[in-house]
């Protein structure tokens, strides 16, 4: 757009293309809430699924129906017997840069800053939240209690005792809507289990200590590694994906436009695992 325009002009003028895409996309390739969830029965989210989710409210322009559905959408495909999980970080960035500004972090008010969806998911009714300074799960559903339980003493954020490594118990599966594998928080499970593999380690060799406040006004101190946020810039899970398409465990399909992939967390272990043997990680140079 021409520089010299004025900011609330472009502003209006991207507001209106914004709604005009949205409107065209509706017309044409609209689904509802119904569809959606026929659509994640076909990619593979079954009843009693455990299924960490996440998502970029941006690509749900097609969608029907509100925010809110989406969320009841997902419920349904897990059913009754199900768990349904998302990450709630309250940050963007590092860990360490945002442990260090020394803030504390509060389980019932911290917002999520891992997009609209998360948000309205973690103030949803029968939805719990682990308590952790940076890496808080909202949970619904038969295991969500087991799920968020003692996040803040876990030595490292997403390892084997927290809500992501808690998927492997369960069978867990991955689902990515509207967004690519890049974002996958239960990668950093994967980095702790295979820590003693790798040539150099993903976590920081200083132990922090980080504070949050629990649903009952408590103050928690955690003592946890963080992500060296070197390594952290250089992550690259691209590498993964033509292993776990040769191997036929990776699910994708599309609903007007959407983009969904569905993954097992043990089959994105396992395909780490066949790279870290023949000693390629998922980290550039």
């Amino acid at each position: 757009m021409i520089s010299w325009l004025p900011a609330e002009f472009k502003r209006k003028v991207k507001s209106r293309w914004k709604g005009l895409r949205i409107s065209l996309l509706r017309s044409s390739r609209g689904f509802s809430k119904a569809d959606l969830v026929q659509a994640l029965r076909r990619l593979g989210v079954a009843p009693g699924d455990t299924l960490l989710v996440h998502s970029s409210m941006d690509q749900f322009g097609a969608f029907l129906g509100t925010p809110t559905d989406i969320i009841l959408a997902l419920q349904e495909a897990v059913g009754a017997t199900g768990t349904l999980l998302m990450p709630t970080l309250p940050f963007t960035g590092t860990a360490v840069d945002y442990v260090q500004k020394g803030g504390i972090f509060d389980v019932k008010r911290t917002p999520s800053k891992m997009g609209l969806l998360t948000e309205i998911f973690r103030r949803s009714p029968g939805v719990i939240r682990s308590v952790h300074p940076t890496h808080a799960v909202a949970a619904w559903g038969r295991f969500a209690a087991e799920m968020v339980k003692d996040h803040a003493l876990a030595g490292t954020p997403c390892g084997r005792q927290t809500p992501y490594g808690r998927l492997l118990d369960h069978s867990g599966k991955i689902l990515f809507l509207g967004t690519d594998i890049h974002v996958m928080t239960f990668f950093h499970a994967v980095e702790e289990i295979l820590d003693p593999q790798f040539p150099f380690s993903p976590f920081s060799k200083e132990i922090f200590s980080a504070k949050s406040r629990d649903e009952h006004g408590n103050l928690l101190v955690s003592q946890t590694r963080l992500f060296e946020p070197h390594y952290s810039r250089r992550r690259n899970l691209e590498k993964l994906v033509p292993v776990l398409k040769a191997r036929r465990w990776w699910a994708e399909s599309r609903l007007g436009g959407l983009k969904a992939i569905l993954l097992k967390a043990s089959e994105v272990l396992e395909a780490t695992s066949i790279l870290a043997i023949q000693w390629i990680f998922c980290y550039d140079k």
